[in-house]
Parts: structure tokens; C-alpha cells; sequence
């Protein structure tokens, strides 16, 4: 993606979650979603025009449910 991206997720139950975004060295770049959520289907979006090109991690987890992805970003 360049230089923002949109992260679809879906709940299958309601509970807090979070949605953060870390480089491959495991430093936390952004904070995306970190609420309580009703169960149904979420987007959130990131602009990365200030961070380097580079791989990426983000990671979705809900009370005890934890995903993990990971994305390109090229500029």
C-alpha cells in the first residue's frame, strides 16, 4: 500500500479491541482501535505518510482472541 491503508476485522462477540500496528523489530508504530466493540464488521485506517517504507505487523486482538498480519508498505 502507499502511503495508507484501510484494515478490515470482524467480531464474532462484543469486548474490548485493540488494533495496533509494529515494525518488524517489534516497536509499536501506531494505535489504530483500542475500545469496547459490538460484535459485526469494522474498518480502521492508517496513514503511514510519516513512517519508511518497510514490512509491518498488525495485530487485532479481542478479550482473549489474538490475529496477526502483515503488510508491505512502499513508497
Amino acid at each position: 500500500f502507499n502511503p495508507s491503508t484501510s484494515i478490515s476485522y470482524q467480531l464474532s462477540t462484543a469486548g474490548h479491541v485493540t488494533l495496533k500496528i509494529f515494525d518488524v523489530l517489534g516497536r509499536q508504530i501506531a494505535t489504530l482501535v483500542d475500545e469496547q466493540k459490538t460484535a459485526g464488521t469494522y474498518s480502521a485506517r492508517w496513514d503511514a505518510l510519516n513512517v519508511p517504507s518497510g514490512t509491518y505487523i498488525y495485530r487485532l486482538t479481542n478479550d482473549g482472541y489474538v490475529a496477526a498480519k502483515t503488510m508491505m508498505l512502499m513508497k
